[in-house]
C-alpha cells in the first residue's frame, strides 16, 4: 500500500519540474538539474515498484527461507540499501566525488548476486523447497539487485547535473573460443581489435590448444594487417567468476557450449557455425579455407558489434 503515496509524490515533482521549465526556460546547469530530477523520478518510482514485487512474492512463500538463503537476502539487501542511501546523498548534496565512489560499489553487489544465485541453485538441487518458493525467492533477489542498478543511475544523474558528464558508451568484453585457438578464434580476436578498438576488449582461447598457430594463420594475418605477433594458443581455464567479466562469449563451431560447465547469469553465449581449419592441409588449401571462414567471421562480428553498440560502432 505504501507505493500509492510514492506515486503521488512522483507526479507532484514532475508537475513542479514541467512548470519550472515552462516559466523560466532554463539552460545550462539549471536545465541539466531539472532533466536529472525527471530521470530521478523514474528511478525512485521503479524502486517503489521493486518493493511492491518483493512484498507480493513474500506473501506467496509457503515457508520461510532457509538460514543460508535468508543470510544471502540480508547481505545483498544491506549492500543495495547502502548504495542507494549514498546515491541519494550524492544527489541531494550535488557531490560528484561521492557519486563516483558509490558507482564503484556496483561491482561488489554483482559479485554478491552471483554467489546468491549459485546458493539458490544448490537450494533447488536439495529438493526441500517447492518450485513456487524458489521462483519467488529468485524474483526477490532480482528486485533487490535492481535497486542497486537504479542507485547507479542516480549517481549518473548527479554527475550529469553537477558536471555535465554523460554516460559513456559501454565497452564490451568478448571472448572467442574454439577447439585449438590456432586459426579461427585468433582471426576473430585480431579482426575485432582492428575493426572495433573503441567498442570492446577481445580475447580468445581454446579447450584443447595447440602449441603454436597454424603457419597459414600467421601468413594470413600479416597479409591483412592483423596484429598477431604476440598471439599464441591459450587454454580456456577461466573460473566461472572470471567468465562473468565477459559480456559475450562466442563459440566457433557446433557443440562449443558443451565445453563450459556453467555460463554466468549475465553473460551471453553465442555459437557460430564455422568448421575448423584442418592442420594437415597444404598452404594453398589452408589459405582458401581461411579466406572463406574470415569472410563469415567479419560479417558475424560486424553484426554483433552493431547489435551491441549500434551502427556507429568503432
Amino acid at each position: 500500500m505504501g507505493d500509492k503515496p510514492i506515486n503521488r509524490e512522483i507526479r507532484a515533482i514532475d508537475k513542479l519540474c514541467f512548470g519550472f521549465i515552462a516559466r523560466h526556460l532554463p539552460s545550462a546547469g539549471h536545465l541539466r538539474f531539472v532533466s536529472s530530477v525527471l530521470r530521478l523520478d523514474v528511478e525512485l518510482e521503479r524502486i517503489g515498484d521493486y518493493a511492491v514485487a518483493i512484498a507480493r512474492e513474500t506473501l506467496q512463500l509457503e515457508t520461510a527461507p532457509s538460514d543460508s538463503v535468508a543470510s544471502d537476502i540480508q547481505l545483498i539487501a544491506d549492500q543495495a540499501q547502502r548504495m542507494f542511501r549514498q546515491a541519494m546523498v550524492s544527489f541531494n548534496t550535488q557531490n560528484p566525488e561521492l557519486a563516483r565512489g558509490t558507482k564503484g560499489m556496483a561491482s561488489q553487489i554483482e559479485s554478491t548476486y552471483q554467489k546468491v544465485f549459485r546458493d539458490l541453485l544448490r537450494e533447488g538441487d536439495k529438493g526441500t523447497r517447492s518450485i513456487r518458493d524458489l521462483f519467488a525467492t529468485l524474483v526477490i533477489f532480482n528486485r533487490i539487485g535492481r535497486v542497486a542498478d537504479q542507485a547507479k543511475n542516480i549517481c549518473e544523474d548527479t554527475l550529469f547535473a553537477v558536471a555535465g558528464e554523460t554516460k559513456g558508451e559501454k565497452v564490451y568484453h568478448i571472448l572467442f573460443v574454439d577447439e585449438r585457438n590456432d586459426a579461427l578464434s585468433q582471426l576473430a580476436e585480431a579482426f575485432a581489435r582492428k575493426a572495433y578498438p573503441d567498442s570492446g576488449v577481445y580475447r580468445s582461447a581454446a579447450w584443447a590448444p595447440t602449441e603454436q598457430l597454424l603457419p597459414a594463420t600467421e601468413v594470413f594475418m600479416d597479409a591483412r594487417g592483423l596484429d598477431g605477433d604476440s598471439f599464441s594458443p591459450k587454454k580456456l581455464d577461466f573460473t566461472v567468476e572470471e567468465l562473468a567479466d565477459f559480456h559475450v562469449i562466442v563459440g566457433l563451431g557446433k557443440g562449443s557450449r558443451a565445453h563450459f560447465e556453467e555460463i554466468p547469469f549475465h553473460t551471453v553465449f553465442l555459437e557460430w557455425d564455422l568448421d575448423p581449419i584442418p592442420g594437415d592441409l597444404d598452404a594453398e588449401r589452408s589459405t582458401a579455407l581461411m579466406e572463406e571462414a574470415f569472410r563469415k567471421l567479419k560479417h558475424s562480428i560486424r553484426e554483433l558489434m552493431e547489435t551491441l553498440r549500434g551502427e556507429e560502432a568503432s
